[in-house]
């Protein structure tokens, strides 16, 4: 068990969502008595260009991002499962659809596509989750797919079908329990890898638009004076290295499950 990756993912969690009420600093409030001031007793984690509180400007940005890695890696996850799941079992003309569609999502890589939807609409909490998921969900698909093969190869699923059982009851009863492992795997992956695209977007100034903020637009406010004040994008930095790093730790445990598995099985 990854136990010290689960304690800082508990960590950030209660951190992020309870943090303001121990910590009840408003991270909005400017003060251009404090401004760039390096952390301590009064400030933490010291102060940014704006003299805001860093520390509460983290816990309020943390939850936006957690917000957008978790939504992002749940809907992508689910139309990977749904989609690759539907593709392994009809086979025929859904499949070379499949193939098609997932195909012509790979020719562009992820974060160009990423930045080419986000240059159409003005980028939102919920606009990112949206358009995350539907860069998301084709490396989950294609596994799920795989896996789909094998299951409706075996003899129990050309009983079920000759005894024409409901196509639903089938993908739901017997698909689903085989395929979840890799469901939860995709999903801790793609957790982190969607709190790191929004980083990214942030960063660029294309993600979180103020007020709203995240750890993405908080490292993208210390860039310009990183020289003269470290700790403004190392807190954020620290804060996603350590959720992406967390979250690969559990996946890489969770992959290694399922792996033996198989082999037993």
């Amino acid at each position: 068990m990854p136990k010290f990756s689960i304690f800082v993912l508990f960590f950030i969690f209660c951190f992020s969502f309870l943090g303001s009420f121990f910590y009840p600093l408003n991270p909005y409030a400017l003060d251009s008595n404090s401004i760039l001031l390096s952390p301590s007793f009064e400030h933490l984690l010291g102060t940014d260009r704006l003299g805001r509180d860093l520390l509460a400007r983290l816990i309020q940005g943390g939850q936006i991002s957690l917000i957008i890695g978790l939504g992002s890696a749940f809907i992508a996850s689910f139309i990977g499962l749904l989609y690759g799941s539907i593709a392994g079992y009809f086979k025929g003309v859904v499949d070379k659809t499949f193939v098609v569609v997932v195909d012509l999502f790979l020719t562009f890589p992820t974060f160009f596509l990423l930045l080419a939807l986000i240059s159409y609409v003005n980028a939102s909490m919920y606009v990112l989750i949206v358009i995350i998921s539907i860069t998301g969900w084709m490396t989950t698909a294609r596994l799920i797919r795989s896996e789909s093969f094998k299951i409706t190869s075996q003899p129990y699923i050309k009983i079920l079908n000759i005894a024409n059982v409901s196509k639903t009851k089938i993908l739901f009863k017997y698909y689903a329990p085989i395929l979840a492992p890799i469901y939860f795997v995709s999903f801790t992956f793609g957790v982190g890898g969607a709190i790191l695209a929004e980083s990214g977007l942030s960063f660029l100034g294309l993600g979180i638009v103020a007020p709203q903020m995240s750890w993405g637009t908080i490292l993208s406010g210390g860039k310009d004076v990183v020289d003269i004040a470290w700790w403004v994008s190392f807190f954020p930095g620290l804060m996603i290295f350590l959720v992406t790093y967390s979250l690969i730790n559990i996946s890489n445990y969770l992959q290694t499950l399922t792996n033996k598995r198989e082999i037993q099985g």
